[in-house]
């Protein structure tokens, strides 16, 4: 596991951003931190899905989520698959979470704001979600769209379909685009579409979440990594991004 220090890197060949004109966003532990204890309440709410869905103790539903989020990628993708159900109630389901732990971030907002040109979020989640989540941060507004997993056809990221539907959709040239993640293998296809590519990680292991989530992996399809996003946004982005402007 490679851990940027102190809170980024760039690869020798990094694309850059005094091209990019269109700024896209993963939602879940990319634009908020793990201290918002967001996905935490997300992930329990999933569990809980499964347990009432085939009558599981907690331990055992547990266990049949990871399944079917290491098999198919996401678990609502499996449960469509395996038992047909109904994608909407799902989401409602495990997007009803206690809001009151996210916190305003004023130093994000103003580098998003900043950023020269369109701003989107691409996310697994709900549309619903990624607009509650952004409200209660305080970024909402600075965000053209929400492409969430209703509009990829409940077909999740890392699919290649899920990025060319959206680049599509919204018009985006993948050669002056840069996208933001917190899961290195979402971004072998952007990276591969021609995306400049940003790995999103957080300062400390959360327990939370899957190692395997978290790693600071330098492979050849990411470009930069960071574990502070306002700081990365404020001190690398925008002074390159604005050499263009």
């Amino acid at each position: 596991m490679y851990s940027p220090a102190p809170s980024h890197f760039t690869t020798g060949d990094a694309r850059r951003f005094d091209r990019v004109d269109t700024w896209v966003f993963d939602l879940d532990n990319t634009l908020y931190p793990s201290d918002a204890r967001v996905w935490p309440q997300v992930d329990e709410r999933i569990t809980l899905y499964v347990m009432r869905l085939y009558g599981l103790d907690g331990l055992s539903a547990r266990a049949l989520q990871k399944h079917f989020y290491h098999r198919y990628g996401t678990t609502l993708k499996a449960l469509m698959i395996e038992d047909g159900v109904e994608p909407h109630d799902f989401l409602d389901f495990a997007h009803d979470i206690d809001h009151s732990t996210i916190k305003l971030d004023p130093a994000l907002g103003e580098a998003i704001e900043r950023l020269p040109g369109r701003k989107l979020i691409l996310t697994n989640g709900s549309r619903r979600h990624a607009e509650n989540v952004a409200a209660k941060l305080g970024i909402l507004d600075h965000f053209e769209d929400v492409f969430d997993i209703a509009a990829a056809d409940f077909v999740p990221k890392p699919e290649r379909t899920t990025y060319e539907r959206f680049l599509a959709r919204h018009g985006v040239d993948p050669d002056r685009s840069a996208l933001f993640e917190d899961i290195a293998r979402n971004l072998v296809v952007p990276h591969d579409l021609g995306m400049a590519t940003v790995l999103v990680v957080p300062p400390v292991l959360d327990p939370f979440r899957e190692r395997f989530e978290q790693e600071a992996v330098k492979e050849p399809h990411i470009d930069y990594i960071t574990n502070d996003l306002a700081g990365f946004l404020s001190q690398q982005v925008l002074p390159e991004a604005g050499r263009a402007a």
